[in-house]
């Protein structure tokens, strides 16, 4: 009767009848693989994009996007430590945009923009400004407040 071997791996069960070599290089291509050093991801350069300002009463949110709209970088009042009733000033708006403009120009070298505003908030001029301090070239503003057409269902018909 033929000896039989019985070899075992990290993470397998023993296995009889087996070489040993072949079992060993399967572990060793496992940890080969897991020790490979990743790759720096390439560095994304967006000279030019579009940026969206949510400005309600309650908050101003301020979204930094490529020209097809995927997001680059946002920020938001509240993101940026406000709370309650001072999210919808104008200030924590201004301090929103610097902050997603500053993310913006530092990881993409933003550079032009259209800007879209959407909302009746008191961050809606604030943001704006912000952008022309921060040499970020606005091409074109946009406002894009939903405006209501043929208003809310009626009432049903009462009963007589």
């Amino acid at each position: 009767m033929a000896e039989e071997t019985i070899t075992q791996t990290k993470d397998q069960a023993p296995v009889t009848g087996q070489d040993p070599t072949v079992t060993q290089t399967v572990a060793d291509t496992e940890t080969k693989t897991a020790k490979t050093p990743k790759r720096k991801k390439s560095k994304r350069n967006v000279s030019n994009g579009q940026v969206h300002v949510l400005a309600t009463f309650n908050n101003t949110i301020v979204t930094f996007t490529d020209s097809s709209g995927n997001v680059l970088t946002t920020s938001s009042a509240g993101a940026c430590g406000f709370r309650g009733s001072k999210k919808g000033t104008a200030y924590a708006a201004q301090v929103a945009a610097e902050r997603a403009a500053a993310a913006a120009k530092q990881q993409y070298g933003f550079g032009r923009a259209d800007v879209y505003i959407k909302g009746v908030g008191l961050g809606r001029d604030a943001a704006v400004r912000v952008l022309n301090n921060t040499d970020i070239t606005v091409e074109a503003i946009k406002d894009v407040t939903g405006v209501p057409h043929g208003g809310v269902r009626p009432r049903k018909a009462r009963r007589i």
